[in-house]
């Protein structure tokens, strides 16, 4: 079994690039993200910037950054799915990716995993911030770069990440059409836009987030009119590498 462990947007593009150019790690949220909002700006567009096949550095921030990959062997017919990645507590996004490369060479999806600004990602300690800023610009800077299906944009997290990942894909289902959550720890916020479809998956011996939680939670978006896909497995705080799988496929096939 493999096991995977725990806005406005500042400036435009050239902003960002500009920031990362002057040694900054993160500029500090400004404007709409002052108010705590977990609201995305970043849609899929024409791509405009190079975009490079493989594993590589997010690249716009020297040291608190991400990661990307873009299966070299599958050719797609059109534009891909993406995932955007979320960790645990304590994680990286180059750790965190590296999990997921072997299934993305099956299903064709662009792998986008970003950094925490912090040890956990300021949602959880009850405030949006820069967490919200840097996604927003690691979107942004892979729609530039690669030709992205709508209908297949996923948000998807462990742990911590789950958590995130969770209001993220409800604050902005008009985005993500898909919002993976494996082990997540509850609902954080009640910002809600448009609905996005849930793949849910708990371990029934977690001793880390409690079980509990999650089946609460899952009712509760049952109420709210997302589509709940939900496992529960024999096994603690993890990601079985079959409902890691699943869930993979799940999220590359367009929504009904």
């Amino acid at each position: 079994m493999t096991r995977v462990t725990r806005r406005g947007f500042v400036g435009g593009l050239a902003g960002l690039l500009g920031a990362v150019a002057t040694g900054c790690d993160w500029p500090s949220a400004t404007g709409p993200t002052a108010s705590g909002s977990a609201r995305l700006l970043a849609r899929p567009g024409t791509p405009t910037l190079d975009g490079p096949l493989g594993l590589r550095a997010l690249g716009l921030a020297p040291t608190i950054d991400g990661a990307v990959y873009v299966s070299p062997t599958v050719v797609p017919d059109g534009p891909r799915p993406l995932v955007l990645l979320l960790h645990g507590a304590g994680g990286t996004g180059l750790n965190f990716i590296q999990g997921f490369i072997a299934d993305a060479d099956a299903t064709g999806q662009v792998l986008l995993a970003v950094d925490s600004r912090r040890a956990t990602w300021d949602g959880i300690g009850g405030r949006f911030g820069p967490d919200i800023d840097f996604l927003d610009a690691a979107l942004a800077d892979t729609f530039a770069r690669y030709a992205i299906d709508p209908a297949r944009v996923a948000v998807a997290g462990f742990s911590d990440g789950a958590t995130m990942a969770l209001a993220l894909g409800r604050a902005n289902g008009d985005l993500f059409t898909h919002t993976g959550a494996w082990s997540p720890g509850g609902l954080i916020t009640d910002e809600k836009r448009g609905r996005t479809a849930c793949f849910v998956t708990h371990g029934r011996g977690d001793r880390v987030l409690p079980i509990d939680v999650t089946q609460r939670t899952v009712a509760r978006l049952r109420r709210d009119g997302h589509a709940v896909t939900y496992h529960e497995f024999l096994g603690g705080h993890e990601l079985p590498a079959d409902l890691r799988l699943e869930a993979m496929q799940w999220m590359a096939a367009a929504t009904a």
